[in-house]
Parts: structure tokens; sequence; C-alpha cells
């Protein structure tokens, strides 16, 4: 997750921009961790890992996402290392901010001068589905039907693509390590407010929330918020979390053929009955007020500033920031799954798988299958994952045997490790049509929302028009 501070123009009833600068700068330094591992992803790297001669060397060019934390850059220059003294082959590697690093992968293609290999958080479930249909990417079967049995079948779902060049699925990615949205809260707070136990059901859950806040308020004078959801127009926060809460509130977009079932009425009333959920909450003022301006970082700064009390992500940034700091780390802040549905039925989880591609125009095609031979290998993985600190988890099953994922004592990792093994997930609707990327990238959720909670229109038109616009977007796909 890219971490940098903006400001943006007030709204109506939101608290004054001076108070919004005062806590921007109490969370510089509540979140230095945040801080730095911002200054560390703000320009790009680009390194030749091995130290022998250039001219000796067949050279293999990766890009891939700037780690949040310099754990991960370091994490990936060794399996790099390690893979030249195998190979003999030279590496430069790229390394830029997740944003950064998909525009000039566009401009590179555009140009027909891709990199060799392109790892990214965020294409993964954007624009790799679409490179596949567009029949830009190597098929890479031959990696994973080795080792097909070890990966989890939602895992493989995410990666088997289609060309519509070729009229096939396929294996046009590798996957490497995948994550699930939990709920990040205070612990300590809510102990302050006399809370032990946080409920199961979905009424329950959220209402408690509510209630610590009216307490700390009312007996310690905290400025606090009870829910930072995110709910900007732009920001992949607010897409991953409504992602969730279709699946909560049992809303099925697609059918079997990945078609969207524009005329179920069931489909409308669900998504209408979110919406308004959504709205109910912000204008009964549950939701932090200015989380209608909030960018991807905003939601982790406000938490780590205790100006909200829980807010959902969808990886262990945010537990991860305070890592060194032991008494942070273990028991003030705390990791939850989320409720039970609404309707009182098990949650089921989405998981986003992270991808690495090869370009059917790689300069180094072959070398580049090779390098991913190596890193999806379980022991290469596993070390890689553990030395990056834990914000991903592992999509190969004998990975999770690791004790690293299987520690209780650690509170994050044993949540998420037991949403990923014990209860039922499922992958996003790109798996079955890519032409929901484009959904993603339009931002036709956030856009849902600011339609009824700024612009005020109904919950039921704005689902109609949310429905007719993801219409367009699958016919254009044809």
């Amino acid at each position: 997750m890219k971490v940098k501070f903006q400001t943006f123009p007030r709204l109506p009833k939101l608290r004054s921009r001076y108070k919004r600068w005062l806590k921007m700068a109490i969370a510089i330094v509540l979140v230095s961790l945040s801080a730095i591992a911002c200054n560390l992803r703000s320009t790009p790297t680009v390194s030749s890992v091995s130290n022998q001669p250039t001219s000796e060397l067949p050279t293999l060019q990766v890009w891939w996402d700037k780690g949040f934390n310099q754990d991960e850059d370091e994490a990936l220059n060794r399996i790099i290392k390690n893979w030249e003294a195998q190979s003999g082959v030279k590496v430069q590697l790229f390394l830029q901010t997740p944003d950064d690093l998909l525009s000039k992968a566009q401009r590179a293609i555009q140009a027909g001068t891709p990199p060799d290999v392109l790892y990214s958080d965020l294409g993964s479930g954007t624009l790799f589905p679409r490179f596949a249909w567009e029949g830009k990417l190597l098929d890479l079967s031959d990696i994973i039907e080795p080792q097909k049995a070890l990966y989890p079948q939602s895992v493989l779902d995410a990666v088997h693509l289609y060309n519509n060049v070729e009229k096939k699925r396929s294996y046009y990615a590798i996957p490497i390590q995948q994550s699930s949205i939990h709920i990040f809260y205070w612990r300590d707070l809510l102990q302050q407010a006399g809370i032990t136990t946080i409920p199961e059901d979905w009424q329950g859950f959220w209402q408690v929330w509510e209630t610590a806040k009216t307490q700390l308020r009312n007996t310690q004078n905290l400025d606090i918020e009870a829910l930072g959801l995110t709910l900007s127009v732009g920001s992949a926060d607010t897409n991953f979390l409504f992602e969730q809460m279709l699946e909560a509130f049992d809303v099925e977009l697609l059918d079997a053929q990945g078609q969207v079932l524009a005329n179920d009425p069931k489909l409308r009333q669900n998504l209408a009955n979110l919406l308004t959920w959504y709205a109910q909450h912000y204008r009964q003022g549950a939701i932090a007020p200015d989380a209608i301006e909030w960018l991807s970082p905003d939601n982790n700064i406000h938490l780590l500033n205790r100006t909200v009390l829980m807010t959902p992500n969808a990886t262990l940034s945010i537990p991860g920031s305070q890592r060194q700091n032991r008494e942070i780390y273990l028991n003030q802040l705390g990791t939850v799954d989320f409720p039970k549905k609404p309707s009182g039925e098990p949650m089921r989880h989405l998981t986003s798988v992270r991808q690495v591609i090869v370009f059917k125009n790689a300069r180094q095609s072959e070398l580049a299958k090779d390098f991913l031979r190596y890193i999806s290998q379980p022991e290469t993985l596993a070390e890689f994952l553990k030395q990056s600190g834990g914000r991903y988890f592992p999509v190969l099953s004998p990975v999770w045997k690791d004790p690293f994922w299987q520690d209780r004592a650690d509170p994050h990792i044993s949540a998420v490790t037991k949403t990923l093994l014990e209860k039922p997930t499922r992958t996003f609707y790109t798996a079955i049509n890519p032409a929901y990327s484009q959904v993603q990238e339009d931002y036709v959720w956030g856009k849902a929302l600011h339609r009824v909670i700024v612009e005020g229109v109904s919950p039921e038109q704005a689902a109609a028009e949310a429905i007719a616009r993801i219409q367009e977007i699958f016919a254009q796909w044809q």
C-alpha cells in the first residue's frame, strides 16, 4: 500500500482543515515506520544485483513493486542473488511504487519493450486479466502443472485466465502470495470502554464499535470515531471492502458463465440494501466523516493515530508497521475476522492472489520462465514470505506447515491464517470474467457510494446505474 499524506477540500459538516492538519502532524510521529516505508517507496530503484561483469552474462529484466518496508525489498534481492548464482544470469531489478510501476509498464508495452518479468499487486486484479484477454501473456502452464496439487483451487482460479485471441483459458500468471481483508482495531481502547468480547453476529459486530465510541467520549473525553471505512472514489481500499460487503449482502453479480445477472430482482434489491447500509452508518455518524475523502493510506493513518477504533485492510501492513514496538503489536492492536452475514450464514472471504507474469514478446522469455520456476518452489517462497515480514500469506499448501504461520502468540498472523485455512473463500470476479477488472479500474462502487452519500440519490437508483455501467463494460469486452 502506498503511504502518502494528502489533504482535500472539506465537505460541509466535516471538521476544520486546521484540525486535520494537526492530526496529520501527530500521525507522522505515531506511524514513523509507515513514514519510513513511504520514503523507501517514493523513488524507483534500479539495480543490477549481480556483481559479475555485465558483458559476460545474459540479463533478465525484472520489474517489481517496491516493498512496503525494507524487509520486502531485501527478501526479493536474496532470491535474485541466489538464482543468479545458480543460473549464471544477471538480473536487472527495477523497483517502483505500485501506481507508478503499472503506468510505466503500460507505456513499455505500448512501445514494444516490456520487461521480462512483472510483479504488481494492483495489476494482479486489474491489468493482468486484460493482458491475458488481449493475448499479450506467455502461457505458464508448464510451471504450474508439475506442482498443481500444491495450490488451493481458489489460487488456481485466480491465475487461470482467458485468452480471447486464442479462445482458451490457461495459466497466464504465477501466484506468489495472497491476502484477505480483515478488521484491525485498538484492543486496549475496547477494554477501556468495558468491552471484552466482539460479537460475531452482523448487527452486534457493527454496534459494538459505536457503543465503545460513546463510552470513550463520555468517560475519557476521547475525540474518536467508531468505523474507519474508506468510501472515496479512486481508492483500492474502497473497492476491496465493497467487494467483501457484496458477499456479505449476498449480491451475486455474475452467473457461472461470467455474465451479469442484470434482470435478477434479488440482485438489485440486495445491492440497494448494501448501499442503504453504508449511507445509514455514515449519516448516523458511525463512520468517520472525512472517510469519503480518504485515499489508500488514510485509513491506516487514522487508525494508528487513534482517531478511529477500527478499520478494514487487505494486508497486515497496519500491525506490520508496529512490529518493532512489541507492546503495541502484541497487546494494543487487534485483528479480527468479519462477522457472519446479515442473513446469519457464515461469511465467505474474498482472497486477493498477487501474481507475476511474463509477456509473450519479452526479450528473455525462456530465462524469465526459469526464474519463475525457481521462485515458485515451496522452499523459495517460504523463505521469501517469512523474510518479508508476513504482510502476505502463502499460496502453496506445504508452506503453511511452517511454525511462522501457526504461531498463536502472534495475534495478527494467526488470525489471518485461520481465515485462509479454515473458512470458505473465493476469488474476485475477474477469475470468471476479465471484463470485471474494468469495474475495478473505473471505481464503479466508489461512484455508487458517492451518488448516494454525497449527491443524495436513492440507493435503488444508484444500484441501477452501477448495474447498467457493468453491463456496458461487459458489452465492450465481447
